[in-house]
C-alpha cells in the first residue's frame, strides 16, 4: 500500500509529492541498483570482507590470503573466483604465483568508508 493510498483511506500519512518525486529521480537505473545490491551482497560475507580488507593493504597470493583468513587455499580460491566475477579483485601472474589485489581504488574507498562508519 502506497503512502498516497493510505492518505486516501484516512490513515495519518502525508506525501510531499515534490520531495518524493525528487527522491525517486535520484535513484539509479535498475541495472545499477542490481549491481550495487550484488556488490554489497558479496562484501556482506565475512570471509570475503576479510579478504578484501587484507587486499586493501597489499597484493597477496592465495597462500598468503589463506594464512591471513585461516582457511584452506581451496576455500580462498573459491571466494576469489566469486570476487573476480563481481570485479572486486583482479590479479597478476609472476612466474608460478598469482597475486591478487582489489580491482580499483573505488572498492578500497568503499571498504574504508564502511570501516570508518562502523568505528565512529
Amino acid at each position: 500500500m502506497t503512502a498516497e493510498t493510505m492518505a486516501r483511506e484516512g490513515e495519518h500519512s502525508f506525501v510531499d509529492r515534490h520531495r518524493a518525486e525528487q527522491a525517486r529521480k535520484a535513484l539509479p537505473l535498475p541495472a545499477v541498483l542490481q549491481g550495487l545490491s550484488q556488490t554489497f551482497k558479496v562484501l556482506g560475507d565475512e570471509t570475503r570482507l576479510k579478504i578484501s580488507l587484507a587486499l586493501a593493504r597489499r597484493e597477496l597470493c592465495v597462500s598468503d590470503i589463506s594464512a591471513v583468513v585461516g582457511m584452506t587455499e581451496s576455500a580462498v580460491s573459491h571466494q576469489l573466483r566469486i570476487m573476480k566475477a563481481m570485479r572486486l579483485v583482479t590479479y597478476r601472474r609472476e612466474g608460478k604465483l598469482t597475486y591478487y589485489m582489489l580491482d580499483d581504488e573505488h572498492i578500497e574507498d568503499l571498504i574504508r568508508l564502511a570501516v570508518r562508519h562502523v568505528t565512529e
